[in-house]
């Protein structure tokens, strides 16, 4: 009755005009009365209820199983033992590995009931960590002289298998994880083996076939390659052994050390253990090896810094033949000469593979072994001079000659001469232009083989002189072929000539075009000038034999029967190194002489000139 009363006052004093409000002072502060529903509401509203926690993705999680498992006759038993969070409030249902047949549950020590299913599943009604230990037998296979078992893939995520077989000299193969320790005792052999989450994890187990190799006498070959970097102060050689076990077990091999070699580590896979008495190198292998195995070792010497020099061999006396290779290099401006091998062959450099051919470089002295025993005589004595360093021009390219010879077809055959001085300098590089082909090289008129660098550029050796402003100047010589667009009636052409990695001071172009073409060069770093000849006296002498033209039948007969003579006396001979070859520049066609100064180092020089087939538009 009350609130039916209220509920009209308050409607009432809603339904006054609006004037009546107007006119009246303004009332004093008051009161106003709510249901018990509308305050309740508006106090929800005002003051929002926490929202309710998100409950867990999961009930509970499979953190660890752990199998200790042992053969007994026809079967494997064992316990398997389940480490579960559980992270939601109430009963939760946990599965059970499939595939194994339980025979007692234990739930943190207390016996607990499995509830039946595919698989089987145990309720637990605490949050937190449980222990579920469960015994059970595991079906065992026995075919052909192997037994075999296999776990059901788990959710967790480590789980560890402790197998013991009752028996000793026994092979166990693991497939879905991996063995991680192995005892044996007279009585039993045990395996701790850890799976993968989510696969299955298989044994399979037979007795050791004996075998007969271990009790025969140990032969073995090795393959050795030596790369010796002689520095100024310490050398370093680095060996790269590779042993072939033909008769009998290696469990080590001993390999024979120079006077003064100190190893600082020895890497392999199948390497255990390595240690250094003196002259001696001892490598214990991790698992007998009955086929191959390698090795490298690294160390370093110290030896005299020039002069004679006796470079340190790698041996294995045990092996009953020993082939491979040895490689010297200078480290700093020197040079290497009066080279004496022994029970050596030389060879190039990139034949010899292995840790050579990633350090390969034109002034590398490289060595083949002859295929004889450990025990044989080898050695190897050279002579290494050093230059001083000086504040002086450590190389520089006086004079650059180049002849170009355009076709039609846009193909371009270029001979390049360098007139090198050289102090300190190995080799130089020389990049060519894109789509251009190495046909021959020369060093001093001798053919040589080029190296090539990381970046792709050719690298020739050089000679080097005495520091100081008389160092003698050599020519250097390129031939090589430039692939363009072919020439059209009128249009522009490009020749693009090789970059160098030093300094240019004077280069003269002749270049050579089919006659039915007229040329116009276009302005630019070259200007055309009447060739007096070379200003560098190294290119002003006569032509080297592979630029010399033989004229008449006589000479081409005569230069025919030398030839075969030659090859006469090397038959059944192998030669070391490159073949040479060489390349004859044809001296054809009109020709214009243009000439360019001071080419900065690593620059390709280019000529651009306008072309028009002789009596077109």
């Amino acid at each position: 009755m009350n609130r039916a009363i209220i509920g009209i006052v308050t409607a009432m004093l809603a339904a006054q005009p609006a004037w009546t409000a107007a006119q009246d002072p303004a009332a004093p502060g008051g009161w106003v009365v709510l249901s018990i529903d509308d305050y309740r509401t508006l106090r929800s509203k005002a003051f929002p209820a926490p929202p309710d926690p998100t409950p867990p993705p999961v009930d509970a999680t499979l953190s660890r199983v752990d199998y200790a498992l042992r053969v007994a006759g026809d079967t494997v038993t064992g316990e398997v033992r389940l480490t579960i969070d559980v992270l939601k409030q109430g009963w939760v249902a946990v599965q059970v590995p499939p595939g194994l047949l339980v025979r007692d549950a234990r739930l943190d020590g207390q016996r607990t009931a499995l509830v039946d299913g595919n698989p089987p599943r145990v309720l637990i009604a605490t949050t937190g960590r449980a222990m579920l230990a469960l015994d059970v037998v595991v079906p065992l296979v026995s075919a052909a002289g192997n037994e075999s078992m296999t776990l059901p893939p788990s959710g967790s995520a480590l789980s560890a298998v402790t197998l013991t077989v009752p028996r000793a000299s026994v092979d166990l193969t693991v497939t879905g994880g991996f063995l991680a320790e192995q005892t044996e005792s007279a009585a039993e052999s045990r395996w701790v083996v850890y799976g993968s989450p989510g696969r299955p994890l298989a044994f399979t187990w037979k007795r050791k076939a004996d075998d007969r190799r271990a009790t025969l006498p140990l032969r073995t070959r090795a393959r050795i390659t030596e790369l010796v970097a002689l520095g100024e102060e310490t050398s370093l050689v680095t060996v790269s052994v590779r042993v072939e076990v033909t008769q009998g077990i290696a469990r080590q091999i001993v390999l024979s050390l120079p006077d003064g070699l100190v190893v600082n580590q020895v890497q392999g896979a199948n390497v255990g253990d390595w240690n250094q008495a003196q002259t001696s190198l001892t490598v214990v292998f991790l698992e007998p090896v009955a086929s191959e195995a390698s090795l490298v070792v690294t160390a370093e010497t110290r030896i005299a810094r020039e002069g004679a020099v006796t470079i340190p061999i790698v041996r294995l006396p045990a092996a009953e033949r020993e082939t491979g290779g040895l490689a010297v290099d200078v480290i700093g401006p020197g040079e290497m000469s009066n080279r004496q091998p022994r029970g050596l062959e030389p060879a190039d450099a990139s034949d010899l593979g292995d840790i050579v051919s990633g350090r390969e470089s034109p002034s590398m002295a490289a060595f083949r072994f002859k295929p004889v025993a450990g025990t044989a005589a080898r050695a190897l004595t050279l002579t290494v001079t050093r230059f001083t360093p000086q504040a002086v021009l450590v190389a520089n390219v006086e004079e650059a000659r180049y002849d170009a010879l355009v076709a039609e077809d846009g193909k371009t055959l270029i001979h390049a001469r360098y007139a090198v001085r050289n102090n300190q300098r190995s080799f130089l590089a020389v990049t060519l232009p894109p789509e251009s082909t190495l046909w021959s090289a020369t060093l001093a008129g001798r053919p040589i083989r080029p190296g090539v660098s990381a970046e792709g550029a050719v690298l020739l050796p050089l000679q080097k002189g005495r520091a100081g402003e008389d160092a003698p100047t050599f020519v250097v010589e390129l031939v090589y072929l430039q692939r363009a667009a072919p020439w059209i009636d009128k249009g522009t052409a490009r020749v693009d000539l090789p970059a160098v990695d030093l300094p240019v001071s004077r280069t003269g172009l002749s270049l050579h075009h089919s006659p039915r073409f007229r040329i116009d060069p276009r302005p630019g770093r070259f200007r055309v000038e009447v060739d007096n000849g070379p200003w560098s006296s190294a290119l002003s002498n006569p032509a080297a034999p592979s630029m010399q033209v033989a004229s008449g039948a006589a000479a081409a007969s005569s230069g025919l029967k030398d030839l075969l003579d030659k090859y006469r006396q090397q038959a059944g001979r192998t030669t070391a190194g490159v073949i040479p070859v060489q390349v004859r520049f044809p001296q054809m066609g009109p020709a214009v002489f243009m000439a360019a100064e001071l080419t900065a180092e690593t620059r390709f020089p280019s000529l651009e000139l306008d072309y028009k087939r002789m009596g077109g538009r």
